[in-house]
């Protein structure tokens, strides 16, 4: 069975849009947990409605992670963010690939739901980067991370203390103990959410600077770049 784990944190406005996506799947043996850190809108009842697993989350996406994979009983795990959306096949298609390349854990293709060219020429270039780094070092984010349970045992699963890029951090150490791969055969779609409330070239330049700062400095355990996950609704 398949765990599907999502923080959330007042997500009422794009949960549902996720949940239904996953709901229309033409693959069904999943469980869906979702982590919620005190949400204050409708999130809880949202997740009720859709006949979810609830369990408390933590003031940070890891945690909430960590949360989330504790109470799971699948023997993989997908971590997902709340503002995603898939095609109706990804989960079919996603785990055919992880069999047929015998994978430990995987990252996923990102693609925003937006029309904007320089939205899509963004994420064209992370996707390239991630493709282009998987074989030395790994690189995929919490928009969608497959991960076989045992393994993220074995980590000890996401770094509580990492304020940016655990996810990433993830990965290169779950990489050491099995083989990681960018799935090719399917594409997350995410919310530009991010990139309009604190805007465009501010947010990527965090991004770019966080992604050269790690290989020199090390993991990013304090706020030096401010990077907000508290969105403005």
């Amino acid at each position: 069975m398949l765990s599907i784990i999502i923080p959330t944190l007042n997500e009422e406005k794009y949960l549902p849009k996720l949940l239904r996506s996953i709901k229309n799947q033409s693959f069904k043996d999943y469980e869906i947990i979702v982590a919620d850190s005190n949400s204050k809108d409708k999130t809880r009842e949202i997740v009720k409605k859709f006949n979810c697993k609830l369990t408390k989350g933590g003031n940070h996406p890891g945690i909430s992670r960590n949360k989330g994979a504790k109470m799971a009983k699948g023997d993989l795990l997908l971590f997902m963010d709340a503002d995603c959306i898939m095609h109706k096949d990804f989960l079919k298609n996603a785990l055919n690939e992880i069999k047929t390349k015998n994978l430990s854990i995987a990252g996923c293709k990102v693609m925003p739901l937006s029309k904007r060219i320089d939205d899509k020429i963004a994420f064209s270039i992370y996707n390239l980067w991630i493709l282009s780094t998987q074989f030395f070092y790994a690189n995929a984010s919490g928009h969608g991370i497959f991960c076989k349970k045992n393994l993220h045992n074995k980590t000890k699963g996401f770094d509580e203390s990492i304020k940016l890029s655990e996810d990433m951090d993830y990965c290169k150490r779950a990489r050491k103990h099995g083989k990681f791969r960018i799935l090719k055969s399917v594409i997350i779609y995410t919310s530009t959410r991010r990139f309009d409330n604190y805007g465009r070239f501010n947010t990527h330049l965090k991004l770019l600077f966080s992604a050269f700062y790690r290989p020199i400095f090390g993991e990013i355990k304090s706020n030096i770049f401010n990077y907000k996950f508290d969105y403005k609704k």
